[in-house]
C-alpha cells in the first residue's frame, strides 16, 4: 500500500525540492533487503556483520529498509539521494524500515500462531509450579 511521508527539512533531489516522498514496503524485494543491509553495513563502516545481534534492534538497517521503500515507488530518487536526509526526517524514514520489520512479523505470526502459544503457554506455566510445590 502507497503512503506518502512530509519531511520536516526539503531535500533537493535532481534539481528541485521535494517535501514529500511516497513508500510502499510491499514493494521490497529480497534483492532491495539485501541491498540495505550491505548499505547499512558500509555506511556504518563495519564488515563484520549485523552488530544489533537482532533484525528487529538494527535501526542502521531500518533506515535502510526504509529507503528501499522510497525508492521502490520513486525510481527517479536514488538511495544516495536519501542519505543526504537529515533532522527529524531520519527518525520518520527508520520507522518505516522498523514497521516492515515487525509489521510482517506480526502479520505472519498473529493469525495462525498467536492463539496457540497463548493456550499453551498456561499449561507449562501450571505444570512447573506443581513440580516446583511437589518437589518442595
Amino acid at each position: 500500500m502507497k503512503n506518502t511521508i512530509t519531511l520536516e527539512n526539503p531535500l533537493k533531489i535532481n534539481g528541485k525540492n521535494r517535501t514529500t516522498l511516497s513508500y510502499d514496503t510491499s514493494e521490497i524485494t529480497a534483492q532491495m533487503f539485501a541491498e540495505a543491509d550491505a548499505r547499512k553495513l558500509s555506511a556504518n563502516g563495519s564488515k563484520s556483520g549485523n552488530a544489533a545481534g537482532a533484525v528487529e534492534l538494527d535501526y542502521g538497517l531500518h533506515l535502510y529498509l526504509g529507503f528501499a521503500a522510497i525508492t521502490a515507488v520513486n525510481p527517479d530518487i536514488d538511495i544516495t539521494d536519501l542519505e543526504r536526509i537529515r533532522g527529524f526526517d531520519v527518525m520518520t524514514i527508520m520507522r518505516i524500515g522498523r514497521d516492515f520489520i515487525s509489521g510482517r512479523s506480526g502479520e505472519t505470526s498473529s493469525p495462525g500462531s498467536s492463539d496457540e502459544p497463548s493456550e499453551t503457554t498456561p499449561g507449562p506455566s501450571t505444570h512447573q509450579s506443581e513440580t516446583s510445590e511437589s518437589d518442595g
